[in-house]
């Protein structure tokens, strides 16, 4: 079958086209192993040959000024193709031989192509080419490549007849040039136009949508401010240069004029010299109830007097302080200039890109346009995609107990954005809410409780006190247990006011897990609690078990890692084959560890007669089809096995450490099963993307409880 393809463009500029390709790039991936990018046409320098390179397809290609929207789309992509691999031409090649140039990206096009399922492909940016011309010859482009159209126009600005014209101008030009218009989407519309302009749109043949503007996916960051005013940092958390500023506040006025313009996420910018403002702003920073500011920019090259340089030292401010020599015009113009651009690095645009796509477009509709094959293989992507999307089907509560970590709040703002889960933080709320805003995190919609003042302690502490009456636990010693995030955290599960815990961020696995054992206990038909890892490989997702809590199984307990593995595995789609690993496979070995294994095999076979499982068998036989041939023949199981069951701790944890540092796999984990309600542990070196997917485990788990 054809690789499928999909073309962006659009009649004019600023319309948010890379918004669109995300999202559509993020679903194909979701959907298919190989997902490519391709830019027919970049800027001179994004992708422009060497002076006398002038060959085809393949030829080297220049790394300057490479293009922001291929980067960014091919940090999404899964076909595992370069840079220079999928970009076409430049402007200037298209000027000087416009025919030579279309032969040149089709030649391009068709060998990225062959390397991939299916293939975005995004238009020009309108930086050169009129724009009358500029669609004529995307359309012409989209024609070639044989690729539908996906045409975005922009409608901040217009009124909704005004929109509904200019994409019946742009229906008939992508018509006389013989392009397929799949859809039409009606980007940066104001809020309070949505219906109006839909109800416009209604009439036209392709689906039309229609998205919101949203100012933050324009918005600069601190770092983009320090470059357009030429600054310097003169102090501040490095942390918070990738902020968005949503404003910029001019402070020509007195100090208490200042302070009533201020607003969440805006830039101040005042002469250096001007120690009232100064101190003014920095202080209403600091202070409770006033807005979290974005950054402040002191221009005209003047110092802070040494006086109010210690004070602001003092309040030891993260705000980022930058200085410039501009004055305050040139100041003000180049921070008005500064324009935003989602990046490959910019996380918190990319996350609001998808939202904005998953809750205004029907992307799935979109892409069943293109008749994409069934894949065979279900990549990391599409595995970590599936988590996120079950999650949100039945959203459920989890809570994290650790709230005074960045990454948790940078988490918990992405989980809440993409409406993954509802979030319960745990810590003091001020700070919580304080440091949220100076990263830029929404939490608006995030309880956060403080386990030292919360009115539930006090019921907590009775109830744990109950619990653990046979361990000597007095009701003083519960009420000081209780002010420990963890065991505050894993009470809310118990309670049933959260559906799950995840933790461990900042924590060992025993604090996080201890208090799980004595409080949440073991489900019905299970003994023993224990973990599993998904691994995803580059073309599958297998579940190894117990690399993280049980050291030395028992051949009961081995057996119960086996079946709630299994049955893990299962709620993750993931069809339970269970190998039981061993150093020797069927009858060819003896010796205690084998026998254990073998015990414990024919355990899991009486206990859940429908589970497949082999056992014992080595790793090569149970996952290398050509071996199994040699070794078991017969076996359900061996050569295809999804759930590797390792025959101790030491086995499985440095198994699962090998596959991921030298396989490149992809670690979720550890998953916690066994307990009666869903808690999950965190490497302490877990990076967002880990906190995220874990939670959306978690999210998946409670479904199922």
């Amino acid at each position: 079958m054809p690789t499928s393809s999909i073309y962006i463009t659009s009649p004019e500029g600023d319309t948010g086209k890379s918004t669109i390709a995300l999202g559509v790039l993020h679903l194909l991936a979701a959907t298919v192993a190989r997902v490519g990018v391709f830019r027919p046409i970049v800027r001179a320098g994004g992708g422009d040959r060497k002076r006398g390179e002038a060959g085809r397809s393949g030829s080297p290609r220049v790394d300057t000024d490479r293009d922001y929207i291929a980067e960014l789309l091919l940090a999404h992509a899964t076909a595992g193709l370069s840079y220079e691999q999928c970009v076409g031409v430049t402007y200037q090649q298209l000027h000087q031989d416009t025919d030579a140039a279309l032969t040149e990206i089709v030649d391009r096009f068709h060998v990225v192509a062959d390397q991939c399922d299916a293939v975005v492909i995004v238009g020009s940016d309108y930086n050169d080419v009129a724009a009358p011309a500029e669609l004529s010859v995307n359309a012409r482009i989209a024609v070639n490549l044989g690729a539908p159209v996906v045409l975005t126009v922009r409608a901040l600005g217009r009124t909704p007849d005004e929109v509904a014209q200019v994409v019946e101008i742009c229906l008939a030009e992508l018509a006389a040039q013989h392009a397929h218009a799949a859809a039409v989407v009606a980007n940066r519309c104001d809020p309070s136009h949505m219906k109006a302009v839909a109800a416009a749109l209604s009439g036209f043949e392709p689906n039309t949508y229609v998205l919101p503007d949203e100012p933050l996916l324009v918005a600069p960051t601190v770092a983009d401010l320090q470059t357009a005013v030429n600054g310097t940092l003169l102090s501040g958390d490095t942390e918070l240069m990738g902020r968005e500023a949503m404003g910029v506040v001019v402070a020509g006025m007195t100090a208490d004029h200042v302070l009533e313009r201020l607003s969440d996420g805006v830039a101040v910018i005042t002469p250096g010299d001007r120690s009232d403002v100064v101190l003014a702003v920095a202080s209403a920073h600091a202070a409770e109830g006033f807005p979290s500011l974005s950054c402040m920019i002191l221009n005209g090259g003047f110092e802070l007097h040494p006086s109010i340089a210690a004070l602001v030292s003092g309040l030891r401010l993260r705000l980022p302080i930058i200085a410039t020599t501009l004055g305050t015009y040139d100041t003000a113009s180049a921070v008005a200039s500064a324009r935003g651009r989602i990046t490959a690095g910019s996380q918190r645009k990319i996350d609001t890109a998808l939202a904005l796509m998953e809750r205004n477009v029907d992307v799935a509709e979109l892409v069943a346009r293109l008749a994409i094959p069934i894949p065979t293989v279900t990549t990391p992507q599409m595995f970590t995609y599936q988590l996120l999307d079950r999650a949100r089907s039945d959203r459920k509560h989890i809570v994290l107990p650790e709230g005074d970590d960045d990454r948790i709040l940078r988490s918990a703002g992405r989980l809440l954005q993409r409406r993954v889960a509802d979030l319960t933080i745990l810590g003091d709320e001020n700070e919580i809410r304080s440091r949220a805003a100076e990263l830029g995190v929404d939490l608006s919609v995030a309880a956060v409780l403080d386990p030292r003042t919360s009115e539930l302690r006090e019921k907590f502490a009775d109830q744990y006190a109950e619990l653990r009456a046979d361990k000597g636990v007095t009701l003083e010693l519960a009420g000081e247990v209780m002010r420990d995030v963890s065991y505050f955290g894993t009470m809310l599960v118990y309670n049933g006011l959260v559906d799950g815990m995840v933790s461990g961020a900042a924590h060992t696995t025993a604090h996080t897990v201890r208090p799980a054992f004595e409080i949440i206990r073991t489900a019905p038909d299970v003994s023993t609690v224990s973990s599993v890892f998904l691994m995803c490989l580059p073309d599958r997702v297998l579940a190894y078990g117990d690399c993280a809590i049980v050291p030395d199984p028992t051949v009961e307990q081995l057996a119960d890692i086996a079946i709630s593995s299994a049955r893990t595995a299962a709620r993750f789609g993931i069809e339970p084959r269970v190998a039981m690993l061993s150093y020797s496979t069927g009858d060819s070995g003896a010796g205690a560890g084998v026998d254990k294994v073998r015990a414990a095999t024919e355990l899991v076979r009486s206990r859940a007669p429908e589970l497949l499982v082999e056992g014992p068998i080595q790793y090569d036989a149970a996952v290398d089809p050509s071996v199994a041939a040699t070794k078991l023949r017969e076996s359900a199981v061996a050569g295809r096995a999804t759930v590797l069951i390792f025959p101790d701790l030491n086995a499985g944890n440095n198994a699962y450490k090998a596959v991921q540092r030298s396989a490149g796999a992809i670690a979720i984990g550890p998953v916690l099963q066994g307990l009666n309600k869903p808690v999950n542990d965190l490497s302490r070196g877990a990076l967002a993307e880990d906190i995220v997917n874990t939670v959306a485990i978690t999210a998946i788990q409670a479904q199922g409880s």
